[in-house]
């Protein structure tokens, strides 16, 4: 399950100064080659609890061959956070694993240093892969897996894929009526609402989060909530709440969401390739699809997420770790390795190349988001999580869209500056 907003939000609220990063300004260097073996010492690599057991066998082989210790922790709980208040303390890791809307913040509390590599190390990974993890024309971090929503859908009880949100909503009205279902639709709000979740709808209707700059970057000056575009977003979203079709409902939440499809109670779920494992284990018949459009709609963009490896900025053996991000963690091996431990599109095109054929699931959720937006990285986005939600929850439950999003946009921007 994908949770974030608990960890962006409490890093950032840490306040901590911001400063600069060191590191060559130069991504298309060669990667470092210094020799590691000369350094010895001990490389610390932080990772959530999956990973990292899927990392330490391959640590373990990297230690050996340079003659280190390396020892991979893991870290269950908001590991951002716990990342750059260590970072501060300077008794971080040397590596960390997360996602790539991490960096922002990371960059901007001088946690992160650059990654050193070449052009031809960058040209091996999915594009959108590298443009996630640059950040102000530098690339912070390795991309190993990629990650977006999309409609899963139960094929005994809705054998087609829907063409539109208003058909999605017409068949599982139709699936109520005749007590196949309890539950038109599994998209997680909860009380808090979930922007992540929404995204794909809230774009569809023509909102946005942000502008674009002219070099393509996101501009955190060109703010969307509240503007014209998401009132009118969120007014057709409403339509779809507690008061209108009953699709999207607060009861539906990050904990029950997958649980409630995989019970068979809903036919329709829209989540990522983390859910596809709790649907195999309940023997549930799936197809996966993109999110449909509202009809007459933009087309529907979900968030395009990357998990990645970092250098830490302060960690004690910044060399040896340049060396395992650079040219330890872009191997096919270790990239299988990792997608095996969690079944996500490998970022490194020859690692999705042999996986691909054996899980057809992963070119269905590639295709559902090929069109995606990538998930701002900029500091900026950590405001947005907790308003947006709670404007969101507060809408399908019934309220006033136009004066609950432009709310939500003024404590957005108080935020921002």
């Amino acid at each position: 399950m994908r949770i974030r907003t608990a960890g962006v939000v409490a890093a950032v609220a840490l306040a901590l100064a911001a400063s600069g990063c060191g590191g060559s300004d130069n991504n298309d260097e060669p990667a470092a080659k210094e020799s590691t073996k000369a350094s010895g010492g001990e490389l610390v690599i932080w990772a959530d609890d999956k990973r990292a057991a899927a990392l330490q066998p391959f640590a373990e082989k990297f230690g050996t061959e340079n003659g280190v210790t390396v020892k991979v922790e893991a870290v269950s709980k908001d590991l951002q956070t716990n990342f750059v208040t260590a970072s501060q303390q300077s008794s971080g890791p040397d590596v960390v694993v997360g996602a790539h809307d991490w960096i922002g913040n990371m960059v901007q509390n001088g946690a992160i240093e650059p990654v050193q590599l070449a052009a031809e190390q960058k040209s091996a990974f999915n594009e959108t892969a590298v443009k996630a993890v640059t950040f102000n024309g530098q690339v912070y971090g390795v991309p190993y897996a990629m990650e977006n929503l999309a409609l899963i859908r139960n094929t005994e009880l809705a054998p087609e894929a829907p063409k539109t949100i208003e058909d999605l909503v017409a068949a599982g009205k139709k699936l109520k009526a005749e007590k196949k279902a309890s539950e038109i639709l599994c998209l997680q709000s909860g009380q808090n609402g979930d922007a992540y979740h929404i995204y794909p709808l809230y774009t569809s209707a023509g909102g946005y989060l942000f502008g674009t700059a002219a070099n393509g970057d996101y501009d955190p000056k060109d703010l969307g909530v509240g503007k014209p575009e998401s009132i009118a977003a969120f007014q057709k979203i409403a339509k779809l709440g507690e008061k209108g079709e009953g699709a999207l409902k607060r009861s539906i939440t990050g904990e029950n969401s997958i649980a409630t499809f995989t019970g068979k109670k809903c036919a329709f779920l829209v989540s990522g390739p983390w859910a596809i494992t709790d649907a195999k284990k309940a023997g549930i018949k799936y197809d996966i699809s993109p999110v449909p459009s509202f009809a007459g709609g933009k087309e529907a963009q979900p968030f395009v997420g990357v998990q990645a490896f970092y250098v830490a900025a302060k960690g004690k053996n910044k060399a040896l770790a340049q060396e395992f991000v650079a040219n330890h963690v872009t191997t096919t091996d270790l990239a299988v390795a990792l997608y095996n431990a969690e079944p996500r599109p490998p970022a490194l095109t020859a690692a999705l190349d042999q996986v691909k054929g054996s899980d057809p699931d992963l070119t269905k959720f590639q295709e559902a988001g090929k069109n995606g937006q990538v998930l701002p990285a900029i500091p900026a986005m950590a405001a947005i999580w907790d308003p947006f939600g709670k404007a969101e929850a507060a809408i399908i439950g019934g309220a006033d869209p136009a004066k609950t999003i432009t709310a939500a946009g003024k404590t957005i921007s108080e935020q921002i500056k």
